[in-house]
């Protein structure tokens, strides 16, 4: 493996473990040194500029840096259901969603295995991928990580879920969430510049920051809307998101084991409005469905 000497003290995310993945230490992400993949598929229900067309390439990965007590994604992020596969069958598997008819190459969860996916992007565009590439990350990635992708990402596709760390260290067990994300965002900025679609709509270049509002956060979520705008105009997509479902552990929080409140969304989206974001996107009703759930039976794998 190429890069596999940046597993060997693991650092690409925020948490800065510090482990031996090629030895079989753990860090709180619990993946080793091999690559594990729940499903790859063609997924429509992105957001329009990234689904357009047959569906966005989307590459699931297994295991994560984050607790989410109300993952959707839990089975494969916090109980590990996947597949092993190597480095050479994940470029295979771009250049089959290619072949599929896919707008692009989503990946989704994949900051623990960043040196392995750059080692998959190099062989795969060797053997004839174009697609561009998305980084669909929570956002706790380290800013080393982010500066290493430059040049084999194309859009980045970044949550931006807390602005009160309290909420960060309640919901994902992690401390210092706006901190470490605001440099990063301004990292992937650099890097891709201004959003850029081809002539049918299909995002080629940009960045589109996702915050998806959690119950009775209203507040938080005009502070995160707040410090997006602040820092970047319109120079990046937001989108709002009202797909909220309680799951996972959310049982043990009542204060979230509910759907998103319609009104406190549509509050959050005429705020937004107000202070003169233009370049968003927001959800219909009805998005809070447990259909739009992926089933992560190793499609595509």
């Amino acid at each position: 493996m190429k890069y596999s000497k940046e597993l060997i003290n693991c650092n690409l995310c925020r948490r800065n473990c510090n482990v031996n993945r090629i030895k079989g230490e753990l860090g709180a992400c619990a993946a080793d040194s091999r690559i594990k993949i729940a499903k790859a598929y063609l997924h429509l229900w992105e957001e329009p500029p990234i689904s357009l067309g047959k569906g966005s390439g989307t590459v699931f990965f297994s295991h994560c840096n984050l607790k989410c007590v109300f993952c959707q994604n839990h089975d494969i992020s916090q109980e590990f259901k996947g597949k092993y596969i190597t480095v050479e069958r994940l470029s295979e598997i771009f250049l089959e969603l290619q072949d599929k008819g896919a707008s692009n190459i989503n990946l989704v969860t994949p900051t623990h295995y960043v040196p392995l996916i750059k080692e998959a992007i190099e062989i795969a565009k060797r053997d004839g991928l174009t697609l561009p590439i998305l980084y669909n990350t929570n956002g706790y990635d380290s800013l080393e990580t982010i500066k290493s992708l430059d040049g084999y990402i194309d859009v980045y596709l970044p949550d931006f879920k807390y602005f009160n760390d309290k909420y960060a260290l309640k919901y994902s067990k992690i401390t210092h969430y706006v901190d470490n994300i605001i440099p990063i965002l301004k990292e992937m900025l650099n890097q891709v510049g201004e959003p850029l679609f081809d002539s049918d709509g299909k995002i080629l270049k940009g960045v589109m920051i996702r915050h998806l509002m959690l119950p009775g956060l209203l507040f938080d979520s005009k502070k995160i809307i707040d410090a997006i705008y602040n820092t970047f105009g319109n120079k990046v997509y937001i989108s709002i998101m009202n797909q909220y479902t309680p799951m996972h552990t959310a049982s043990s929080y009542p204060e979230i084991n509910k759907p998103l409140n319609p009104n406190h969304y549509n509050s959050l989206i005429d705020y937004a409005a107000s202070i003169g974001v233009s370049n968003g996107f927001i959800q219909e009703n009805g998005t809070n469905n447990k259909n739009y759930i992926p089933t992560f039976n190793f499609e595509g794998v």
